[in-house]
């Protein structure tokens, strides 16, 4: 189960420089000038997990994998990108295919990076960005609601009037200039735009992108972002992203030190981005632990243990039987499986099992 983020925002906002930092497999190009990048450009990011590491350094594996999520960059939005503008429509459609969003939003001055809309404002950024996302839903929300209008009020369709009247909920609250994200739609509600793959329905992660100086303290900018974050509860950090990418690029581990050490860091600042974006569709991580290899796993947060089995294969799902359970705190207390054994911490869980984030398991199955 992999997380497929998208990094939007204005053109020159640093998008393509932080796709360049945190991505392994792709490198984009970053320049002065907009719609730089056409095509998306994709590549697979490595969630950092400290628990892998803890339990590859007991076990001694022949390899460690990490989960990995995929980051695309996508190119530069701007007004009127809902009507075609600087072709916005494949640009809302490359948002379209991801699960998450990555909204890079210009918290700094430089005379030396173009700006078309004026004064730097990441609010009013924020917000152009929001309007050719809600404008584009209200498209899509008008056309369904013009399908199936007949159907629901001649035939007397009971699912249909349901449909119906969630659709009018939406295009008002689209009308107000707000994202359906923060509605707060029942399940059964939902149903009723999940075919639409709605963008302002994904969960969004803001990244203030930020001067040198402000790195660790964020600016004014920042500030004026998080406070607009705050109020729709969604989730923001910090980051300079050119500083990033240098890290990104370093490959000594002593240099990488040194540059942590001037610069005050405990740990790269895309860390949390990556972190951050892989709980933004509420997910969570259990552990294989064996010789060959250790290996971290992606799952929705509340899935049973057959779900999670099936990540490995379909066929563990199908012909699932029991699990084998340690917690990750008691695997790294007790060393070895025979002494969590021995400790009475390894448990056998069936079916019903809601799987813990941290767990480390083994699956006995038969297809």
């Amino acid at each position: 189960m992999a997380l497929r983020a998208g990094i939007v925002g204005l053109p020159n906002v640093g998008k393509s420089t932080l796709f360049n930092a945190v991505s392994t497999s792709a490198k984009a190009q970053a320049s002065n000038y907009r719609f730089c990048t056409i095509d998306p450009n994709v590549g697979l990011v490595d969630v950092p997990d400290t628990r892998l590491d803890q339990l590859a350094e007991l076990v001694n594996p022949n390899r460690v994998v990490p989960t990995q999520i995929e980051i695309v960059d996508i190119a530069g939005l701007v007004k009127g990108a809902s009507r075609g503008e600087g072709l916005g429509n494949k640009f809302l459609g490359n948002i379209r295919e991801v699960d998450a969003i990555i909204h890079v939003v210009r918290c700094f001055e430089d005379d030396n990076v173009l700006r078309e809309e004026g004064a730097i404002n990441p609010v009013s950024d924020k917000e152009i960005i929001d309007t050719e996302l809600q404008l584009k839903d209200l498209e899509s929300v008008d056309k369904k609601i013009q399908r199936i209008q007949k159907v629901a009020r001649v035939g007397g369709d009971a699912q249909a009037k349901f449909e119906l009247e969630v659709l009018e909920r939406v295009k008002q609250w689209l009308e107000q200039g707000k994202n359906v994200r923060g509605m707060g739609l029942s399940k059964e509600e939902m149903v009723a735009i999940d075919d639409l793959f709605l963008l302002t329905v994904k969960p969004t992660l803001y990244v203030a992108n930020v001067d040198e100086a402000s790195m660790l303290t964020g600016n004014k900018y920042s500030q004026a972002l998080q406070e607009v974050a705050d109020a729709e509860g969604a989730e923001m950090i910090v980051l300079n992203n050119s500083i990033e990418a240098q890290i990104a690029e370093m490959e000594d581990p002593e240099d990488k030190a040194m540059f942590f050490s001037e610069y005050n860091m405990t740990e790269p600042g895309l860390h949390k981005l990556i972190r951050s974006a892989y709980k933004l569709l509420n997910l969570a991580t259990y552990f294989t632990a064996g010789v060959q290899e250790v290996r971290a796993w992606t799952i929705g947060k509340g899935w049973k243990a057959p779900q999670a089995a099936g990540v490995i294969h379909t066929d563990f799902e199908k012909g699932f039987i029991k699990a084998e359970v340690i917690s990750f705190e008691d695997r790294i207390k007790y060393k070895t499986e025979a002494a969590c054994k021995e400790a009475g911490r390894l448990r056998i869980e069936g079916k019903e099992y809601v799987v813990q984030d941290g767990d480390v398991m083994h699956f006995r199955f038969n297809v």
